[in-house]
């Protein structure tokens, strides 16, 4: 499983050119799912985002989660996480998980991310071509993966 984290100051998400969601100050996250993933994963990725101490204190040091700052969660999954660029030019997503199978992990996984932070997450449209769009914040960009 691999997540990419954006501290935004603000993020929506359009299909069609109609906008489905918007947040104000928190994460965008983009996540991709491998074929096989394990629930021990999803729990594990969705603690860890919730958890992340990434927003500056009075002090300006990154010191407060998420909940602290009283941020919201966007979510989109994005199987071309797990392209594969080492051979030729055209990227194969081998690796990714079948459409069937991520969106329930894709589904499971906001799920979690919702209990862990009381509801504040959006989300966009799985498996539909989506404008997103950002305002990254700082900018401070994180990449997780878990094995």
């Amino acid at each position: 499983m691999r997540a990419v984290v954006q501290r935004v100051q603000r993020a929506g998400v359009s299909v069609d050119e109609r906008e489905i969601a918007r947040i104000g100050r928190g994460f965008l996250v983009l996540v991709g799912f491998r074929k096989g993933e394990a629930e021990t994963a999803l729990e594990w990725m969705a603690r860890k985002i919730a958890s992340l101490r990434v927003f500056q204190d009075g002090e300006g040091k990154m010191t407060a989660a998420l909940d602290a700052v009283g941020g919201e969660m966007l979510v989109v999954s994005q199987f071309t996480l797990y392209a594969d660029v080492n051979k030729g030019a055209r990227p194969s997503f081998d690796q990714s998980a079948p459409a069937e199978e991520a969106r329930r992990l894709y589904d499971r996984f906001v799920e979690l991310l919702r209990t862990q932070t009381g509801g504040r997450v959006a989300t966009g449209e799985f498996q539909a071509s989506m404008k997103v769009e950002l305002v990254n914040d700082g900018p401070v960009t994180i990449v997780i993966d878990r094995e």
